[in-house]
């Protein structure tokens, strides 16, 4: 949508008309108008106006049908009329969104992001899920129990679920190498700190690290798709993105069993101390591969809501801090939660270019939809993912090594069903299926007991493999398709918030139904809450109808602000 005041679009190859000047065309001079004193022009939620070319005879088209529609002169002469004729809401869009048969192409897209795209965004998976099988080795070193060591968990997810959306926004800002470059830094600092940690709450604040500097890869990463799927004019490069999908879900289910596999070189230590030469690799990488800038130029420091961010993370950080330890006298954290989530939403309707544009945001329903879907397969898929891993210790008796082993057939389907199905458009389907079968696994695990057979919880593996494979991938597929691509970084950002919103309230659940240990009773009471949001997640997939048909870059026609 062109916004008041914004010039109509050049076509391709051709000089851009100075203000004010006429443009010809097959049906007559066209006047363009000047901004005005409304400022600069906004770009719709397709992205800015000027940097999406369209064909002359789209000019033609808006200028001919408002012309039949009014019953008026095709155009009109420069000396009769200089006032510009304000085009209707599917006129202006036909003439500012450009199919993508008429963008023009360049060369393929530049294989070399792949590696650091994919080794940078798997950081933050990797790490998250390698801790399952660290847990009880740790509480024991350190003679900490399951609430206490389950702040290494809610530590990670707290400072990602703040971090990710606002280094997202850093991203659109000033480019993702800066952010990919100086986070995953911080990583390999985090690990070193983590392998020498003398105390408990010294590998939480490794963790906290962790958390932040795993936060920029993911949306540097969706930017730079984005960026490049322009440049190629590419629509939807299902191919890259079910590479990413297929790495970050990959490893994060290989996670438990690597986790159980350096236990067992090293010990626990080695779970922080892997990070150090993951680090070094993406920053060589990415020294070496990532474009120095593709974020906008010039007055980028004046774009940034610092307040914004600062309330949105006050907001945020208040309501885990609550959920992470719910009690009658912590009541003033929701209170103040509360507080804070009203100056934000106040302060990000009045400035003129907001952190999060709620107008937007709220007006774009199939990417609310997603993000809830995100929040509520995520709760299940981690909550399954410690609560059942910490079972398989304490209640079934395995060891870290034994139940690093027995988790392989996740990780096996899943990357099964993420090879097979990631080039196919269709985004419906594999919701539907992997909702299913979340629900199913949840269902099995009311019937698991201190003496159910190995071959038996195998196969439970196996099943819940299937939405870990499918469910991210199409999420994440939902979230290219429907977002505005100018804050392509900060809506991957959120999408990864409502990932590790889900995460922390599951590690919550957890503490909560494993107490007093990881014992049948416990996991039979997280099993029946699963349930719950299972049934919502298949509930709300079956129900949104934006994902009937092919996935497609339909941003609602809401004006967008940088």
């Amino acid at each position: 949508m062109t916004a008041p005041g914004a010039e109509g679009p050049i076509a391709a190859g051709d000089e851009p008309p100075a203000t004010g000047a006429v443009r010809a065309s097959a049906a007559g001079p066209v006047r363009t108008s000047p901004a005005g004193p409304a400022g600069p022009a906004r770009p719709s939620a397709n992205g800015p106006a000027e940097d999406q070319p369209s064909p002359p005879a789209a000019a033609e088209d808006v200028t001919d049908r408002t012309s039949a529609e009014d019953g008026t002169a095709p155009t009109a002469p420069a000396d009769e009329d200089t006032s510009p004729t304000r085009p209707t809401t599917d006129e202006t869009t036909s003439a500012t969104r450009t199919p993508p048969a008429t963008r023009a192409k360049s060369e393929a897209f530049d294989r070399g992001l792949i590696a650091p795209m994919v080794l940078g965004s798997v950081l933050n998976p990797v790490n998250s899920s390698m801790l399952a099988v660290a847990l009880v080795p740790i509480g024991r070193a350190f003679d900490a129990g399951p609430a206490q060591t389950a702040w290494l968990v809610t530590g990670l997810y707290l400072a990602t679920a703040v971090g990710q959306p606002v280094i997202g926004r850093l991203v659109d800002a000033f480019g993702p190498r800066p952010l990919y470059l100086g986070g995953t830094a911080l990583v390999g600092l985090a690990g070193v700190l983590g392998v020498c940690a003398p105390a408990l709450w010294v590998l939480v604040v490794s963790r906290v690290l962790l958390g932040l500097g795993t936060s920029a890869a993911y949306p540097a990463s969706m930017s730079l798709l984005r960026s490049e799927a322009d440049r190629t004019g590419a629509e939807s490069p299902n191919g890259i993105l079910s590479t990413l999908s297929l790495c970050n879900q990959v490893i994060a289910i290989v996670g438990p069993s690597l986790g159980g596999a350096l236990i067992g070189l090293g010990g626990w230590h080695l779970i922080f101390g892997i990070n150090v030469p993951l680090s070094l690799a993406c920053l060589v990488l990415g020294a070496r591969r990532l474009p120095r800038r593709t974020g906008p130029h010039g007055a980028a420091r004046e774009r940034i809501d610092h307040a914004g961010m600062a309330l949105f993370a006050g907001t945020l950080t208040t309501l885990m801090l609550f959920l992470m330890s719910p009690a009658p006298g912590r009541a003033w954290l929701p209170a103040l939660a509360a507080l804070l989530g009203a100056g934000f939403a106040v302060r990000e309707l009045r400035a003129a270019r907001p952190f999060i544009d709620l107008r937007v945001l709220g007006g774009n329903a199939p990417l609310l939809a997603t993000y809830g879907r995100q929040f509520l397969a995520s709760t299940t898929s981690y909550a399954f993912l410690y609560g059942f891993t910490q079972w398989l210790a304490e209640g079934r008796g395995l060891s870290a090594s034994v139940s690093g082993l027995l988790l392989l057939p996740m990780p096996a389907l899943a990357f099964l069903v993420t090879a097979l199905t990631g080039r196919r458009a269709a985004i419906r389907p594999k919701l539907l299926v992997g909702a299913t079968a979340q629900l199913a696994g949840c269902a099995v695990l009311l019937l698991l007991g201190a003496h159910t057979p190995l071959w038996a919880l195998a196969a439970l593996v196996a099943l819940v493999g299937l939405p870990q494979g499918l469910n991210g991938l199409a999420n994440q597929s939902a979230l290219y398709a429907r977002a505005d691509p100018a804050r392509m970084g900060a809506s991957a950002g959120l999408l990864r918030t409502f990932m590790y919103l889900g995460a922390l309230v599951a590690s919550v659940a957890n503490a909560a139904f494993f107490a007093g240990g990881a014992d049948t009773a416990g996991l039979h009471h997280l099993a029946l809450l699963l349930l719950g949001f299972s049934a919502a997640f298949l509930v709300l997939s079956a129900a949104d109808r934006s994902l009937r048909g092919p996935a497609r870059r339909d941003v609602p026609q809401v004006t967008a602000r940088l």
